[in-house]
């Protein structure tokens, strides 16, 4: 049985995996910290530290299982800048960083329209295009230093290969540098001064290449081993469903972000206020999405790892204790509002529930936004979280599913080098006995927003 080893790096965490080919199973997972370094020129990732811990661990699973692939998922909104001699050409920025919000106005006039790309208007540098502009702009030389720009997987393919290109997902993820009914880069490539200097856009299940020779060494795999092109995380978790079931359904990707990804739903027209905007899948197919950043919501609102009981839940749908949004305002459905309880959870196990029915009222919310119809399925940390899975089934009337795999993006990244592959497995999750009180709480939600 084959197994591939899978970079995946989230905006909280860098992982490696090793995944089994046949069940999809992880054999092994180890983490490090994203930690987001303050040094000048603006706040940058530890692109090397990631290196040192990937090579050390790449070479650990050889040591005691054996690795035979190796793909590639990261998250969106982030590329890597490289001189002539395939080096940096400048650190990789912090999407959350205000800094291109200084620019914002420059900005807004050369970005395409959001009918020509699918992406809205976002803070920051979560649209890639502003991160762009910003960095040229600040660093009056970057441009003529820079010889190449990778979207984020393809920079870690690079590393192991020696070869490059960009993705089309990472392409399609709100960058305004990509248009996703043709195909084609948007106009803005040209606006920015990169013609030429973005690699070529390649399908993430395409091979791009063979370990470089001294990667083998450091690690102790065959120059052999194949490395994909590599995938947007969010669409790493919809890849595995995308030839293995019949639309309509949804997939949510949960993680520091949730993203809502829909295939086969209803035809609405996207609001780009509300962080709604279109995705382009492993295929290269615009997919109609939506977000807001849950993890994060969640990791700022939760006290420590309580474990609900049962008259903790009684009395969040008693009380109606309600959490409504958003926690975080810069992005999501709710933009712009300000977070408020109707009523204070008396202690953890309260916080705890109130806070899972949020997540999936507002998980819900998305879903709707995006025209999604059929099963819902939940992959990621919150696929284990019980009240959010029951509300959520409560107000899904097609039902809810979770995915088997404990990581859902690096089952799909390991899909990309797999030639074919079962149905992935996924558990119902079962309407609960107090559906009826959760529908209330849900429609009491709505109208306290």
């Amino acid at each position: 049985m084959r197994k591939i080893a899978v970079i995946d790096v989230g905006k909280t965490n860098a992982k490696l995996a090793l995944v089994e080919e046949g069940s999809l199973r992880e054999i092994a997972v180890v983490t490090r910290p994203n930690k987001v370094l303050p040094a000048p020129p603006w706040p940058h990732f530890d692109l090397d530290g990631h290196w040192d811990f990937f090579l050390h661990h790449l070479a650990a699973f050889q040591a005691t299982w054996g690795v035979d692939a190796i793909s590639v998922t990261t998250h969106g909104a982030a590329a890597v800048l490289l001189d002539k001699a395939g080096g940096l050409a400048a650190p990789m920025l912090d999407y959350e960083d205000s800094g291109p919000d200084d620019l914002a106005a420059e900005y807004d006039a050369l970005r395409p329209d959001f009918t020509l790309t699918g992406s809205p208007r976002l803070p920051g540098g979560l649209n890639l295009g502003a991160q762009l502009h910003w960095m040229l702009a600040v660093d009056p030389d970057l441009r003529e230093r820079t010889a190449h720009v990778l979207t984020y997987p393809q920079y870690w393919g690079y590393r192991l290969t020696g070869q490059m290109a960009c993705d089309v997902s990472s392409l399609g993820c709100h960058t305004d540098l990509w248009n996703p009914w043709t195909g084609q880069f948007s106009p803005l490539v040209e606006r920015l001064g990169l013609t030429g200097k973005l690699a070529a856009p390649r399908r993430p299940d395409e091979e791009l290449g063979h370990l470089l020779p001294v990667i083998a060494d450091a690690t102790g795999l065959s120059p052999q081993i194949s490395v994909s092109v590599g995938v947007h995380d969010s669409n790493a978790s919809l890849y595995p469903y995308l030839a293995g079931r019949m639309p309509p359904f949804a997939v949510v990707s949960t993680g520091t972000w949730v993203v809502c990804l829909t295939v086969g739903g209803d035809a609405v027209a996207p609001d780009c206020t509300r962080d709604v905007l279109v995705n382009v899948n492993a295929f290269g197919d615009p997919v109609l999405s939506a977000r807001f950043m849950g993890g994060r919501e969640y990791d700022l609102i939760r006290q420590g790892d309580a474990l609900p009981a049962f008259q903790d839940r009684n009395a969040v749908l008693d009380a109606q204790i309600m959490l409504l949004p958003a926690v975080v305002s810069e992005s999501g459905p709710f933009q712009g509002r300000r977070m408020r309880w109707t009523g204070k959870p008396s202690n953890a196990g309260e916080n705890a529930v109130a806070l899972a029915y949020y997540l999936a009222l507002m998980t819900r919310t998305c879903l709707d936004l995006a025209g999604a119809r059929g099963p819902v399925i939940v992959e990621g940390p919150f696929a284990r979280n019980a009240d959010y899975l029951a509300m959520l089934a409560a107000v899904s009337p097609d039902g809810v599913e979770t995915a088997a795999s404990a990581t859902g993006t690096s089952a799909g990244a390991a899909l990309l080098v797999v030639a074919s592959a079962a149905k992935p497995a996924t558990q119902d999750v079962q309407l609960p006995d107090n559906a009826v009180a959760l529908r209330a709480y849900a429609r009491d939600w709505a109208r306290a927003i």
